[in-house]
C-alpha cells in the first residue's frame, strides 16, 4: 500500500521551513538558502549539479532515501513557484514552469495544490505538473493512483505539510535541523501534531544537522 512521506524537509532551530519574503531571488525567502547548505556538502547534492566527491555519510544517506520507491510527488503552490492569483494574470504566470528549467528533477507526475485552475504541464524526463483545485484528499488520491504501488513524497512547503498532518495522512516525515535561526518566516509547527497523532520515532545528528523522523501512531 502506498504511503505519504516527507523528506528532507529543512528546518531551522526556530522552527521556520522558509524564510521571509519569497520572491525570484529568493526563492525560500530571504536568508532560508542556509538551510540547504549540508545537501551540496555530500556526494548526493553535488552529483545533482554535475560534480564529483561529496561526503557519503549520515546525511547522504537521508537524502539517498528520499529518493526511494517514489512514484509520486505532492507540492504546495509556494513550492512550485513565487507566482500568485490566477495563473493567466499575467505573462510571467502564464509562462512560469517551475525552478527547475527545462528537465525537473521527479521524473514522473507532480500534483500542485492551488485554488486557481491549469492544464497540466508536460516537461522533459517524464514530469508532468498536474494543478489540483479540489484541496488536499483529492491530490493525494490522483497521486496514490499515478504512484502505481510505490509511495508518494510530500515535499512542501511548510503549509501543505501543515495541512496534510491535520488530516493524518502523512505516515513518515523525515525534518533536517540545521543551525540557523531566521527569525521569522513560514512555520512548520503551527498545530498540535501530538492531537493529530504523530510522535518522534528516530533522532539522530551528524556534524551539520540533526535528522528527526516522526510518523503517525496506529
Amino acid at each position: 500500500m502506498s504511503k505519504l512521506r516527507v523528506h528532507n524537509f529543512c528546518l531551522s532551530l526556530d522552527g521556520f521551513g522558509a524564510g521571509p519574503h519569497p520572491d525570484l531571488e529568493h526563492p525560500l525567502g530571504v536568508g532560508a538558502e542556509r538551510l540547504h547548505h549540508w545537501i551540496f556538502d555530500t556526494a548526493y547534492g553535488r552529483a545533482m549539479s554535475g560534480q564529483e566527491n561529496g561526503s557519503s555519510g549520515l546525511d547522504n544517506s537521508y537524502l539517498v532515501a528520499g529518493d526511494q520507491n517514489i512514484g509520486a510527488t505532492i507540492m504546495g503552490r509556494n513550492m512550485f513557484g513565487p507566482i500568485r492569483g490566477p495563473w493567466d494574470a499575467d505573462d510571467a504566470a502564464r509562462k512560469w514552469t517551475g525552478w527547475w528549467g527545462e528537465e525537473p528533477p521527479y521524473h514522473h507526475d507532480v500534483f500542485v495544490l492551488t485554488g486557481h485552475a491549469r492544464a497540466p504541464l508536460a516537461m522533459q524526463g517524464g514530469t508532468t505538473f498536474h494543478f489540483v483545485t479540489q484541496g488536499p484528499e483529492v491530490a493525494l488520491q490522483l497521486a496514490t493512483e499515478a504512484a502505481a504501488g510505490a509511495d508518494i513524497r510530500l515535499g512542501g512547503g511548510a503549509s501543505a505539510i501543515r495541512q496534510y498532518v491535520a488530516l493524518g495522512l502523512v505516515d513518515t516525515l523525515h525534518l533536517a535541523m540545521v543551525p540557523v535561526l531566521l527569525g521569522s518566516g513560514e512555520r512548520l509547527f503551527e498545530t498540535n501534531w501530538r492531537a493529530a497523532g504523530y510522535a518522534c520515532s528516530g533522532f539522530e545528528a551528524s556534524e551539520d544537522v540533526v535528522h528527526v523522523q516522526l510518523a503517525r501512531e496506529a
